[in-house]
């Protein structure tokens, strides 16, 4: 990915965040297209959807992605920490079925400033910990202009390091970029900014 990625959009290294909303799955599938490294992806057998690599081919290279199945959220837990902690993936993608108590959000963050990876959670809405680093909503935008499907918002709700605020993002293809759209009329950025 390009090295100009919006500062403001970027997740802190070797910590954990989380991310809830419709548009949850492209926004781990851009971070993680941002790490650079390989990529492991972590998801409870039992659930339906299960994530299909090549379908996210226009973010990142599926040869990339190891998707783990586990029995259940504490051995997906145990499988995140491991893989955190080890830091062979750059990024680990966790998705979360029950709230995370703060020993176990604690535990994750450890494991990633050990290692040196990034992890993001994929949350249920209400159900974030309080560990977390930082918290997003992602959800798609209707494009009144261009047709285009890739229109998205993006707002970080919580942020221990850093400000708070909505933007529009656009990611492209082609050039496999995040550019940061302003809505008419309005300025990118925290919200009350003026226009």
């Amino acid at each position: 990915m390009s090295p100009d990625f919006p500062p403001a959009l970027l997740l802190r290294a070797a910590r954990v965040h989380e991310v809830y909303g419709p548009g949850a799955t492209s926004f781990a599938a851009i971070m993680a297209a941002r790490s650079g490294g390989d990529i492991l992806w972590i998801s409870a057998a039992w659930q339906s959807g299960a994530l299909h690599p090549p379908g996210l081919r226009g973010f990142l290279d599926p040869a990339r992605l190891l998707l783990a199945r586990t029995q259940s959220q504490t051995d997906s837990l145990a499988v995140a920490e491991e893989a955190l902690r080890d830091g062979g993936p750059a990024f680990v993608v966790l998705e979360i079925t029950r709230p995370l108590d703060l020993r176990e959000g604690r535990r994750l963050q450890l494991a990633a400033k050990a290692g040196g990876a990034t992890g993001l959670c994929l949350i249920p809405e209400g159900m974030g910990s309080n560990a977390a680093e930082s918290r997003w909503h992602a959800a798609p935008v209707l494009d009144q202009g261009g047709g285009d499907s890739t229109l998205m918002r993006w707002e970080v709700t919580k942020n221990k390091s850093g400000t708070i605020g909505a933007w529009h993002v656009r990611w492209d293809e082609q050039a496999r970029h995040l550019h940061v759209v302003s809505p008419a009329g309005e300025r990118p950025g925290p919200a009350g900014l003026p226009g």
